[in-house]
């Protein structure tokens, strides 16, 4: 299996990895990385780094959306092997630690395994680290409000409610939004296509999901990069609306 690597924007590039995607943001030879997949997905983590010209020791820094294990996995790794810092909301900061868990647990995705998907979904999961731990030893929140001095210059903006923390991140100048999990295109256990919330399992605060969908609304730009799914073109505030009335 290899990532598939599509440029979508200048300097822009979603990754398709194991049921997850990551953003890889370039500026001449150095990177910022959005998530970092499931634990298993490591190869196909380098592998997209070097198709798009880059390598781990380029990486200026790794944005979590959020710190589940599909999406967390290998920044330890980047962090322990190349120094490379791993910055996220200061909420989801103690997340990344580890100091606590907001994830759905195995009880609630037995209680659902027979929904349709579930059970596909699990055995991937298991089968790529999912279920694995892997902190970070030394997680930061970000150093200052508005663009951070990255690649790409991406702007974090905080939408809580799948977990505490969850950002998405604002590419202004690009019209792209990198949405994480607050907003969605697909998921192996969704029945539809196109912008949606994920199930309700893997909500942290479904209330606060749903109202983030507004914060998203608001956001300029024509361009949705998501957690899962396919990349959405079109006006974001037309899918976070589209998301809102299919939450209810």
């Amino acid at each position: 299996m290899s990532a598939h690597v599509r440029q979508v924007a200048d300097g822009t590039h979603l990754v398709h990895g194991g049921n997850t995607n990551w953003v890889i943001l370039t500026d001449g030879d150095a990177v910022t990385l959005v998530d970092t997949g499931y634990p298993g997905d490591r190869g196909l983590l380098l592998d997209s780094l070097a198709a798009v010209g880059s390598s781990p020791e380029a990486v200026a820094a790794v944005l979590i959306t959020h710190a589940h294990n599909d999406h967390l996995g290998s920044a330890e790794y980047l962090r322990a092997a190349h120094g490379t810092p791993v910055l996220l909301h200061e909420a989801e900061v103690p997340h990344a630690r580890r100091d606590f868990l907001q994830q759905v647990s195995v009880g609630t995705v037995l209680r659902n395994a027979w929904r349709p998907g579930v059970l596909p979904w699990t055995v991937h999961v298991l089968r790529n680290g999912g279920t694995e731990q892997h902190p970070v030893t030394s997680p930061a929140p970000f150093p200052a409000d508005g663009p951070l001095d990255l690649p790409g210059r991406p702007v974090p903006v905080h939408t809580p409610g799948h977990t505490d923390g969850h950002c998405a991140y604002h590419l202004p100048d690009a019209g792209v939004v990198i949405s994480g999990d607050a907003l969605v295109s697909g998921h192996a256990v969704s029945r539809v296509g196109g912008p949606q919330l994920l199930p309700d399992m893997f909500h942290h605060d479904r209330v606060r999901a749903v109202a983030s969908l507004d914060v998203l609304a608001g956001l300029e730009g024509d361009l949705l990069l998501p957690g899962h799914g396919p990349a959405h073109r079109g006006p974001v505030k037309d899918a976070a609306a589209q998301a809102r009335e299919r939450a209810f």
